[in-house]
This record gives structure tokens, sequence and C-alpha cells, in this order.
């Protein structure tokens, strides 16, 4: 934050002579000038902590000193070059309620040390955020150049001052989400990061928690994983720059999260989450029915597609699922034996006999059906065909079932001729006579 201001120096060193030079106040006595002088070359010195050991006894000594205000702003910056900026923002609370006891240059001090303080406080109260935001939202809108800063260096200070204005504010927005994460009160995760997200857009840490939010969520409420997807994949995807944030973030934490979540709920899709990144970045929130099919939809779909289109084969793969788990053969006496079976696909593998059959050995063609074919199914004729049947040709037929076996796997059936489609009968080879 100190590199942010190339003016601030200026602005403290003319603060500081200010202090001193105020014609309407005065010193109570001598002892009290030595310690004001005493805290000035303390906090010039860097010497922190004595500073704020002579700013107590100052304070103890002279409690109503005309120099109260200059004082506070000594604690502030004491507190803040001591490392305890939580201490750094409470001094600075009164000044802020009451802008009008401050000159240009010590108020711009106090804003600006107090916008740095409330960063470098983890787990900031609700208090100390408010104070850190009214700081960051006075700093952003602070047009006045203290006295002794020229017109270009205040042009170039001001822009400094606004940026890390709204990074404070960035801060006091997210802040609330990310203890909420920590907490692990998702619900209220959520709520916190949609609003840093209402306030900052743009925000890829915004939308990094919203995404963490929904997805801790979703573990109750699965509805709520396309969303947590789609902002991870934003949080990811945004310009590091527009986005406040570090790009070593999003290359090392949130894109390997986003692929992990992303390939266990929807399964593993170089493309689709592509076009996923390149829709996140349009907008904080997913257009209107927005979602991410799961695996299990996706299974789902491809299920009934497969049944649409083949009925018959879905048909089989059902039955035979049934037929060779464990209770196979229960589930074919109570629900399969002597019943009606819709029409089936498959192919005629064998004739028995050849020549006039009154069985055919038939195997359905699965897609992943191993090869060569096997016998699955024996269909029974009551009356032998006229002639031979064309072997390796697809049938279809309706019959009822009447007998299974597991090992090896058979299901006998029985129908009629004039139920069986595609069949192809040729006349039986007249037999040879022989010669004598």
């Amino acid at each position: 934050m100190d590199k942010i201001f190339i003016g601030m120096t200026l602005i403290c060193a003319t603060f500081i002579c200010n202090a001193a030079a105020q014609a309407q106040k005065n010193y109570k006595d001598p002892g009290e000038y030595t310690l004001f002088d005493a805290v000035v070359k303390d906090i010039d010195g860097n010497s922190f902590p004595k500073a704020i050991a002579d700013l107590d006894a100052w304070k103890q000594k002279y409690p109503d000193s005309d120099f109260k205000d200059d004082r506070q702003v000594f604690y502030v910056l004491a507190y803040a070059g001591a490392k305890r900026p939580e201490k750094a923002l409470e001094a600075a609370a009164g000044l802020l309620a009451n802008p009008g006891s401050l000159d240009a240059a010590k108020r711009v001090r106090v804003l600006y040390t107090a916008v740095a303080a409330i960063q470098q406080i983890p787990n900031a109260t609700p208090e100390q955020l408010n104070i850190g935001g009214k700081a960051a939202r006075d700093l952003a809108v602070f047009d006045t150049a203290p006295e002794g800063v020229g017109p270009d260096a205040w042009v170039t200070a001001r822009t400094q001052l606004r940026l890390a204005a709204r990074a404070a504010l960035l801060y006091v927005a997210l802040a609330p989400a990310a203890q909420a994460l920590t907490a692990k009160d998702c619900r209220r995760a959520e709520t916190a990061a949609r609003q840093a997200i209402g306030e900052f857009p743009e925000s890829a840490q915004a939308a990094g928690y919203l995404g963490e939010a929904n997805l801790c969520l979703a573990q109750t409420e699965p509805a709520r994983a396309p969303l947590a997807i789609y902002e991870l994949a934003r949080a990811a995807s945004l310009d590091p720059a527009k986005g406040s944030v570090d790009p070593q973030w999003q290359r090392q934490s949130i894109e390997p999260a986003l692929e992990r979540v992303y390939n266990a709920y929807h399964g593993a899709d170089p493309s689709g989450l592509a076009q996923l990144k390149d829709l996140a970045v349009k907008s904080p929130l997913p257009p209107e029915g927005f979602t991410i099919l799961s695996a299990a939809e996706i299974a789902q779909k491809k299920e009934a597609d497969f049944e649409a289109n083949n009925p018959e084969l879905a048909l089989w793969m059902r039955i035979k699922a049934a037929l060779t788990a464990v209770d196979g053969e229960q589930y074919f006496e109570m629900n399969v034996k002597d019943a009606a079976i819709p029409q089936l696909r498959g192919v005629l593998l064998e004739a028995k006999p050849a020549c006039r059959p009154s069985e055919l050995r038939i195997a359905v063609t699965l897609p992943d059906a191993p090869q060569p074919l096997q016998p699955e199914i024996a269909v029974k004729l009551p009356k032998p065909l006229a002639g031979k049947p064309e072997l390796n040709g697809e049938i279809r037929w309706e019959a009822v079932a009447r007998a299974f076996t597991k090992d090896p796997f058979l299901l006998s059936m029985e129908t009629e001729s004039a139920k069986i489609q595609g069949l192809n009968v040729a006349p039986c080879a007249a037999p040879v006579k022989s010669r004598r």
C-alpha cells in the first residue's frame, strides 16, 4: 500500500509542520511541547512502539490538550507503523466521524492509513469493516490538495488514492463472504458473495466465493451445482487486471478446482468447458435457463435416446440384466415364465434341424456384444418350418417365455411362424439318390 501514494511523504511532512504551527492552538507548557516533539521524532525515525508510549504519556499528562486531534492522528500513524492495524483503525474512527477537525493533509493521511489498515485485518469485525468502508468511500471522493502539494503531483496522487480506496472497498465487500466460508456457513457466504458481486460485478474473487458457497450448498441442494461451476469458470476466466486478482491464483487454485468439479459433475469434456468459460466472462450471473447436465443426466438421456431408437434391444437388455442377476431364476419364475414377450430383434444363428426346423437359436446383437455371437434365445415352433431358414439374417418375433437356464444362458420361448418377421425360408435340397 505504501507504494500506491507517491506523494504521501510530502503530505506527511506538511502535516507535521502544520501540526506545530497552528496559531489558534497553544501548548499548555514547555513539557507538552517536549512530548509533542518526541512523538514527531519517533514517527520520523520509524520508532513506532516508542511513539505509542510517548503518545500515552502525552495523553495522560495533557488529556485536554489543544492538540488532541493532532495527537489522535499521530496514534493512527504510530499504530499502523507498529503493525497493529486494529488499533490504527480504532484510533481513526473518531477522526472519520468528525472530518471538520482536520485539515486536508491530516485528513488524507488518516483516510489512507485507515484503508491500508482494514486490508491487514484477516478477520475484521463488522464494526471494523464499517470503519474501513467509510474511510475508503471518503478517500474515493477526496479532492482537496493538501498545502504544499502542487497540481501535477496532486493529480497523480489523487488517481492512486482512488485506486487504494477501491481496493479497500473490494476487500470490505469480500470479507463477509470469506469469513462465512471459513466458518462453513454456506448460506451466509452465498448471500454475502452475491452482495459483493452486486457492488463489484467484475471481481473474479467475488465470483470464486459465490462458486464456493454454492458448491457447499450443492451437497444438500444438487440443483445449485451448475451455478457453482459457472461462477468458478468466471473466476478462472476473467481478465486478472480487470478482475482485481493475481493471475497465479487463477492458474494454480481456481483452474484446477474448476476442472476437477466440472469433470466430477459433468464428465470430462474439454470443448464443453471451454464454451462455459467463454459464456461465464460475459455476465456475473448465468443467463436465465442456464444449466449443466450431470453425468447421471447424460447417462439417462443416452439411455432414453437408445430406448427410443432401439426399443427391441432396450427391452432385451432389461430382461437379460434381470435374468443374469443373483436372483435371476426367481425373477424368471415370478415375472417372465409364461409371459408374452413384446417384439424382440436378433440374428438367427442356428436352426434345429437345419431343414424344416422346429427350433431356432438366436443371438440379440447389442452394441457391446462379444464376437462370435452365441445363441441366447431358443424359439420353439409348434409346427416345423416348410423349408430351410437362411442363417445370419436379422429377424423379429413375439413369443411366450417357457424355460430358462442361467449357465449356459438360454431363454426358451414358444411362438408361431406367423409371428416371426424377416425369416427367409428356402426349399430344402432334394435328397441325393444313390446309384446302383
